[in-house]
């Protein structure tokens, strides 16, 4: 795993494919700042403004470190710098203006409305950079009658429909029983925020073409939370319109694909009490022929089972069977014997397995990172940010920064001396 100091110079970002770009983040907690992480990974230079005292929420959630700031936060603030401004305060948000009509790109994810309260939505600040793209994420959108409902990832998953596919499945009507299953994380926040990273480059290219014709104008790029969740619902609505079936919950199996699905292993000798599980994709027909001849039932090929249709109508009876060999060996062995017969299978781990993987350490798919000044501070491990893209150099350049650590920086390429920066310091407008 590669090490980069937080405070040590970064690493040249010219070759990157988004430096030269300038990205002001408005945005805060996850979906805004998960698309400003994308963006600076890959050149874009990334100013977050915060507010002064507090900064962003997210600073203080979950586990906190020995300076009292999530290490979360370190790893979803890569790569930016930190200005602390309020924008209550109209010299904030003059200020905030200021640095718009110098930016590429405004990334936000406030209520709607309330960009344009302040006198800095689109419309405004396109007069003075007409060229300005604003990239926009909320709840519901920026239209329609659901557009000033507060915009939670958690509700929005459930407005997609997502929510209503994840959980056990009632016996007689085939839908939830009980109440749905959620990931362990805010999946709607960063799904939308990736969204908001494609939207944003579609929007650069779409600049860059228009440049060439000699046209300059700005673009609004509009991700809904919801939108972007039911980008991922795949068949579930032409399913619905062709032939009227609504898709509930199926566990840990996937509707229509068999067999694929999480089965019980012995347990570890280290953790007797705990279960432990394999997950196995086998549904390609021959790869489902290799699976039977592997656990011995030769019995379960055949006419009767040749297709991924066949095998949905005997499901019970091929879950069954995998389940009787899985449950009877360790990991361990399974996972022998199934690669052995070329059968996608993989454990369920955690993130102790993740961190000690061959496969992450190999790719150097997770970072050790710096924070504070290099030999005085510490390491924080983060996953690495991807695509791998041939001939860049991505990995993180700094760890997310102290609460305004770049405010004097940032304002003296405004042109504020120093007496104004304190000035606006000791009225409250800066941090």
């Amino acid at each position: 795993m590669s090490t980069v100091a937080a405070d040590a110079p970064p690493a040249p970002s010219g070759d990157l494919p988004l430096s030269g770009i300038r990205v002001l983040e408005l945005g805060q907690l996850i979906a805004g700042p998960f698309c400003g992480q994308l963006l600076g990974h890959f050149g874009a230079e990334i100013i977050k403004v915060e507010p002064p005292s507090t900064g962003d929420p997210l600073r203080v959630w979950r586990e906190l470190d020995i300076d009292g700031t999530s290490p979360w936060f370190r790893s979803l603030a890569r790569n930016k710098k930190s200005i602390a401004i309020d924008l209550r305060k109209q010299e904030g948000r003059e200020i905030v203006k200021q640095l718009a009509v110098r930016s590429d790109v405004v990334v936000e994810n406030f209520k709607p409305g309330t960009l344009e309260k302040w006198g800095l939505g689109p419309q405004e600040l396109q007069k003075e950079n007409p060229s300005l793209i604003f990239t926009r994420v909320s709840g519901y959108g920026q239209t329609g009658p659901w557009a000033s409902r507060p915009g939670y990832a958690s509700v929005c998953e459930a407005e997609s429909g997502f929510r209503f596919i994840n959980g056990q499945p009632d016996p007689n009507t085939g839908l939830l029983s009980g109440p749905p299953t959620r990931p362990n994380i805010s999946l709607g926040d960063s799904v939308a925020g990736l969204h908001a990273a494609f939207g944003t480059v579609l929007a650069l290219l779409s600049k860059q073409k228009k440049a060439s014709r000699g046209e300059q104008c700005g673009e609004t790029v509009d991700v809904s939370i919801m939108e972007s969740m039911l980008n991922l619902m795949e068949g579930i609505i032409p399913e619905y319109d062709r032939k009227g079936k609504v898709r509930g919950p199926s566990g840990s199996s996937v509707t229509g694909i068999v067999p694929t699905n999480a089965y019980p292993c012995l347990p570890l000798p280290s953790t007797p009490s705990s279960p432990t599980y394999i997950i196995i994709g086998a549904n390609g027909d021959t790869l489902y022929a290799r699976l039977m001849h592997a656990i011995g039932r030769e019995d379960l090929i055949g006419a009767s089972y040749a297709h991924n249709q066949h095998r949905v109508a005997r499901q019970g009876e091929i879950e069954e069977a995998i389940s009787a060999w899985t449950s009877q060996r360790q990991v361990e062995e399974v996972l022998t014997i199934l690669e052995g017969a070329g059968i996608p299978v993989g454990r369920v781990v955690g993130v102790k397995e993740i961190v000690e993987g061959e496969q992450v350490k190999a790719r150097g798919a997770v970072e050790d990172v710096e924070v504070g000044k290099e030999g005085e501070g510490w390491k924080v491990k983060m996953p690495r940010v991807f695509p791998l893209l041939e001939g860049c150099d991505t990995k993180t350049r700094w760890a997310g920064p102290d609460l305004g650590a770049h405010t004097e920086e940032i304002l003296g390429e405004l042109g504020l001396n120093v007496e104004s920066i304190i000035r606006l310091r000791e009225e409250g407008v800066i941090g």
